[in-house]
């Protein structure tokens, strides 16, 4: 072997180490940030706002997101067989999380909340800011049910600074998204839709449940498998839904010319935020995440401000600056005083986690 070969050989025989070593590297940043980056996984949720709008006027919202909670599915077929092997061991409890991920928080939540807003944005008819404003501070209720169910569920236990940091992330999106009228969120509830705050509060307890029972999956299964899950199980129930709310006209409607956007939708808040989100998530207690995941509403109403069609073209209000500024400290400094006990989650493991059902 020539000396050139040698070197060649050389250079080959270091790739998977070099690789290994920058998947090691990325996966301890993302362990020291893990709240941090629950945060950053939120908001890229909302670059769907670019893609969507192209799709939006040729399909319903039930249409997109069958096609996108398909391709998601697609792209985990490279990995089907180390899936598959964490799923032949699993027990029927984490089954159970799977399913409630899969039906309650990826297909039935987003439905709801789609349901809700169509009372404030009636077709042919003036926006009812009265819902609008109802179903956006019902919104904000999500950490609540988040931090309860990670009590009930998950058996976390919270010190007393927790609260403080978690109303400043509150507040924080709070005036992000009621920058004009601060306290017309509150007067309108009395004209508000009793129909649209129950699909709201039934979306929003769904979510709520999908982060902590995301993070009950992940003691006994991968990232990469609790993500795959959400979206094969809830392709079925997403079909049926379709079916059930405009019949065989609902599977057309479709055309190549739409695939772009479906691509885009599919890769970057669909599998690409998904992944980063349970990566984060598992090093992350539910107690923080659903702090956390307020950066969608914040990344969506800023997203707002931006020009069409992505955005809305509204101007960017001071107290809009003043709450991003006020979520992004409250996050940051959840992730500093997660190491230091702020969520007592240490029983939640042996409290909960089933033993494994050999196959």
């Amino acid at each position: 072997m020539s000396a050139a070969d040698a070197v060649l050989e050389e250079r080959r025989d270091r790739r998977p180490a070099m690789f290994h070593r920058a998947l090691v590297t990325g996966g301890q940043a993302v362990d020291r940030m893990a709240v941090g980056f629950v945060a950053l996984a939120a908001a890229l949720w909302v670059s769907d706002a670019y893609f969507r709008p192209a799709l939006a006027h040729q399909l319903s919202a039930s249409q997109i997101v069958l096609v996108e909670d398909a391709l998601i599915t697609l792209c985990f077929l490279p990995a089907i067989r180390r899936i598959w092997r964490e799923l032949r061991h699993l027990s029927r409890r984490q089954w159970l999380a799977l399913i409630v991920i899969a039906l309650g928080a990826q297909a039935f939540a987003t439905v709801l909340f789609t349901r809700s807003l169509s009372y404030a944005f009636s077709t042919g008819a003036a926006p009812n800011l009265s819902v609008e404003y109802e179903v956006y501070l019902l919104y904000l209720l999500q950490p609540i049910f988040g931090v309860a169910l990670a009590r009930i569920v998950l058996g976390e236990r919270r010190k007393p600074y927790f609260w403080g940091l978690a109303a400043i992330a509150l507040v924080g999106v709070y005036l992000i998204v009621f920058p004009q009228h601060l306290t017309a969120p509150f007067a309108s509830i009395q004209h508000g839709q009793l129909v649209a705050a129950g699909f709201v509060l039934g979306a929003v307890v769904l979510w709520a449940s999908g982060t902590v029972f995301g993070r009950y999956a992940l003691f006994g299964v991968s990232f990469v498998t609790t993500a795959a899950m959400r979206f094969a199980l809830a392709l079925p129930a997403l079909f049926v839904l379709n079916l059930v709310s405009g019949g065989a006209a609902a599977l057309t409607g479709f055309s190549l010319g739409q695939l772009p956007s479906f691509v885009g939708i599919a890769l970057i808040p669909g599998l690409v935020a998904m992944l980063l989100y349970y990566r984060a998530l598992a090093s992350t207690p539910a107690s923080l995440a659903t702090i956390a995941e307020l950066a969608y509403p914040c990344a969506l109403f800023l997203v707002f401000t931006l020009p069409a069609p992505v955005g809305l073209g509204a101007p960017l209000q001071g107290l809009q600056v003043v709450g991003a500024i006020l979520l992004v400290v409250a996050v940051t400094s959840l992730n500093m005083v997660r190491r230091r006990g702020v969520v007592n989650a240490a029983g939640a493991h042996r409290r909960l986690a089933p033993t494994s059902v050999s196959a």
